[in-house]
């Protein structure tokens, strides 16, 4: 409406042929609250918190004990983030994120491991295998083949 006016007064003319109302608008595009964003991750961070005193601290490094809390810290954090038009994951989410895995999962940390080769048997027999089965396609091309002279 704002637009007609100030167009009818600079242009009087040319509104006659013209209906500004009319004109498509740009949809509206929400901006991401990130004070709100902030403040649902600390809502599913608490959930998750609430959740994982129940694990033991000795099985925090195992995945298979605190699998669905997880999931649904994570879901938590998926659905609030687009519920209040922001992208996931983000910047934000995934610095408390970071945070959450210090505070729960930093001595989790599996110790470098050493690589061992395997045994010389082992290595043996993977390495012949394919040799003999090259030699034996070969030695089968080759007899199919002076077969077939024969049969010809």
């Amino acid at each position: 409406m704002f637009l007609s006016v100030i167009w009818t007064f600079l242009c009087p003319a040319a509104t006659e042929n013209i209906n500004v109302e009319s004109v498509p608008r740009r949809p509206s595009v929400a901006l991401c609250n990130e004070t709100q964003l902030l403040w649902e991750m600390e809502v599913c961070g608490e959930g998750f918190k609430r959740e994982m005193a129940y694990v033991d601290p000795q099985n925090w490094c195992n995945l298979t004990h605190f699998i669905s809390e997880y999931h649904v810290f994570s879901l938590c954090t998926e659905t609030n983030a687009g519920r209040i038009n922001c992208y996931w994951p983000n910047p934000l989410v995934e610095s408390y994120i970071i945070r959450i895995h210090k505070h729960f999962f930093s001595n989790c940390t599996l110790e470098r491991v050493i690589l061992v080769d395997p045994p010389d048997d082992t290595v043996t027999i993977l390495i012949l295998i394919p040799v003999f089965l090259t030699l034996a396609m070969i030695a089968l091309v080759v007899w199919c083949s002076k077969r077939s002279d024969i049969l010809a």
